[in-house]
């Protein structure tokens, strides 16, 4: 076991301190486990903060409620209480050992051994944890990995991937996100050999995963990966669009946008409307997602910075500002021009520039002039709203007078 010391300003103070104050004693021990150690040791920022105790759900219900915290025992059955302080929460998760393993669900006994639990996780990356002093505990060489950046399976990679398929996403998943290089051999060798374990897998489970991989920050070398060793294909169900999808990285960053997943996915898998409609099922998009991407499927062929100013207005009006933005990206990936075009991103950026204004002209100024309410008012009223965008949105009162005109008189 590999000792070192971990200087975090998050472990010594504040709630985390607090909560492994009242776990850390009368002869229980509890340590700081996964991403956060990991992060910290990386100088990255970090999410969820989880602990790992020798005590037993039960004791540490008891210990938290005590001390004034809420105890919330989501996952009780598998030793994990999510507990709450000052509104932040915090799984704590008693140490487990397998007993027996057959596909995702194990049978797991409560312990007390520290290199045991560290065993059972799927990445040595993953398995550090460190004590409320800042003593550093490695059982799988997860430092000498951390200082390589190379993410491997702890023990055997197609055990470990056996156990849960999804770790075959979590491999390249975390490799896009702190590895270097090419992925360790083992463990993309493993993940072939179990690619078809993939279509075992709930349609969540991976969405979840897959939208956590496209912004990774080498994502775009990762995917290239995937799809050589046969796996990105089969989880889109067609014809990956890497060359787009690494544009998209490239425009994102020009443009000063936060990378979104949805639209990343939008570059590497739509073309057309019905591969929106096969991602939709493949993966349980969210109907807000699902809409996303056929929006983006949706004439992105003829968009340009050729339709002006006027034309650029006008698609903006009638789609709005978000979808307005997707659709010009997925263009800008697909034409000839690089990220510093001047020209796309005049035209990605007019949301910021320009407001489309509401239709000003109502049903009374139709009635006025002699439409009778039903049919022919709602059509005259929809013409209209066509020769006012046609007219490039005027809000004068002469202009919006001669477009009713002319929209009566036929």
């Amino acid at each position: 076991m590999t000792a070192r010391r971990l200087e975090a300003p998050w472990l010594a103070e504040g709630h985390v301190a607090e909560l492994l104050a009242v776990l850390n004693r009368d002869g229980e021990e509890a340590r700081v486990v996964g991403g956060a150690v990991r992060n910290a040791l990386l100088g990255e920022p970090h999410g969820d903060i989880d602990i790992a105790t020798t005590a037993p759900p039960e004791e540490v219900i008891r210990r938290v409620e005590a001390a004034g915290f809420k105890a919330v025992p989501t996952g009780i059955d598998h030793g994990t209480v999510t507990v709450v302080i000052g509104g932040r929460p915090f799984e704590v998760t008693t140490l487990r050992q397998d007993v027996e393993t057959y596909g995702r669900k194990a049978k797991v006994a409560f312990g007390r051994d520290w290199r045991a639990d560290a065993e059972r996780r799927d990445f040595t990356i993953n398995a550090l944890s460190v004590a409320p002093d800042g003593t550093l505990h490695d059982y799988v060489g997860g430092l000498a990995d951390l200082a390589e950046r190379r993410v491997r399976f702890i023990g055997e990679a197609q055990a470990r991937i056996a156990e849960d398929y999804l770790r075959i996403l979590r491999f390249f998943r975390f490799h896009a996100a702190y590895g270097e290089g090419a992925p360790d051999a083992a463990g993309l060798h493993a993940c072939i050999v179990a690619r078809a374990g993939l279509d075992a897998l709930s349609r969540e489970r991976v969405r979840m995963e897959f939208l956590k991989l496209l912004p990774a920050s080498r994502a775009v070398a990762t995917l290239a990966v995937m799809e050589e060793a046969g796996l990105l294909g089969r989880l889109l169900a067609g014809v990956p669009l890497l060359a787009s999808y690494a544009n998209m990285r490239k425009i994102e960053v020009a443009l000063g946008l936060a990378a979104d997943p949805v639209r990343q996915l939008g570059a590497l898998g739509v073309r057309v409307v019905e591969d929106a409609e096969r991602l939709w099922q493949r993966m349980r998009l969210s109907n807000v997602e699902h809409e996303r991407l056929r929006s983006m499927a949706t004439q992105w062929r003829g968009l340009s910075p050729a339709i002006g100013q006027k034309g650029a207005r006008a698609l903006l009006y009638r789609i709005g500002a978000g979808r307005f933005l997707d659709r010009v990206l997925i263009a800008w990936t697909r034409s000839q021009a690089g990220a510093a075009d001047a020209a796309w991103h005049d035209l990605a950026t007019l949301p910021l520039r320009w407001t489309a204004p509401v239709f000003p002209l109502k049903a009374a100024d139709f009635m006025a002039r002699g439409v009778a309410a039903g049919p022919a008012l709602g059509a005259a009223l929809r013409a209209a709203e066509e020769a006012w965008i046609a007219a490039d949105f005027p809000m004068d009162s002469a202009s919006l007078a001669a477009i009713a005109a002319q929209i009566v008189s036929g």
